[in-house]
């Protein structure tokens, strides 16, 4: 579709030939603008896809609890969204959606996984599990002689160490990522059950309170300044190369999630800098982040 503004981004602007976001209104050209109504994802995980198709490849992914906004839900089961979280623009499931009534989230899973038992008690079969960064609205309390737990309004109950407030954030977003070693590596991915490179990216930065846009080139730009060179490097330091990125855990080691290991792998630096250069691809750059 040509647009006004050929500076927009698709994937972050909701823009078609029949309908467009309201707030491009005199940037693109569309049928129709609208404004959109707010949902919230109910399910676990809710796969985002380019076009409305379950063979099509997945972009990213949205954690239960997560805000979107949606243009267009008639589509044979698809709904047409931008996430509020990072502003990703796809489509995904309408089942995996309600209404954004319910009370609003008070905690964040801080587990790489949890377990939603349907009582308080860690011996009953689960009924569901929850992945690192979904939102619940925890509704009461309750506990046995192993454990605390927190009863979800959605319904069942999760051990409480496995929450903590949404105000609540991890110091190290280093130490949020290295749970999710050896991790199946999934494109798109962005849970403990499969992830990417720049999901990893996105999710530690989220845990530790820091806004990350999604995919490896937005991570490139908008992240941290850039360094000079690749000595030196202290943990947290991001490398990135053309489509890929990796988490320095201190100045000689890379954590990432990549295709090589088919998982998220720790590895000397050095090693995944030969490997990559023996397949034409060089360090693109090295950003360090200032959480100051």
């Amino acid at each position: 579709m040509p647009t006004m503004d050929d500076a927009l981004d698709p994937r972050l602007n909701a823009y078609r030939d029949d309908l467009a976001d309201i707030r491009l209104k005199g940037r693109v050209e569309a049928e129709r603008f609208v404004e959109g109504e707010f949902a919230r994802v109910t399910s676990p995980l809710a796969p985002v896809r380019r076009r409305p198709l379950p063979e099509e490849s997945l972009d990213t992914e949205l954690l239960k609890g997560e805000r979107v906004r949606v243009f267009d839900d008639s589509g044979d089961g698809w709904a047409w969204v931008q996430s509020e979280a990072d502003g990703y623009v796809g489509y995904l499931p309408v089942a995996c959606l309600g209404p954004d009534t319910a009370p609003p989230p008070t905690a964040r899973v801080i587990a790489p996984r949890t377990l939603v038992f349907p009582q308080p008690d860690i011996k009953r079969p689960p009924v569901g599990s929850l992945t690192m960064g979904a939102l619940v609205a925890i509704v009461g309390e309750a506990s046995d002689h192993n454990a605390e737990y927190a009863e979800l309004d959605s319904g069942g109950f999760v051990v409480r160490q496995h929450l903590a407030p949404l105000e609540a954030t991890m110091p190290d977003f280093v130490a949020a990522a290295e749970p999710f070693l050896g991790v199946p590596y999934l494109w798109g991915g962005k849970s403990a059950l499969g992830i990417d490179c720049s999901g990893l990216v996105q999710l530690g930065l989220w845990m530790a309170g820091q806004q990350a846009p999604r995919d490896t080139d937005m991570q490139e730009r908008a992240l941290g300044t850039r360094l000079a060179g690749i000595e030196a490097l202290r943990r947290g330091d991001l490398v990135f190369w053309k489509g890929h990125v990796g988490i320095m855990q201190d100045g000689q080691t890379l954590l990432h999630a990549n295709a090589h290991h088919m998982m998220t792998a720790s590895e000397p630096l050095e090693v995944a800098v030969e490997r990559m250069e023996k397949k034409g691809v060089a360090v693109t750059s090295i950003r360090r982040l200032d959480f100051g």
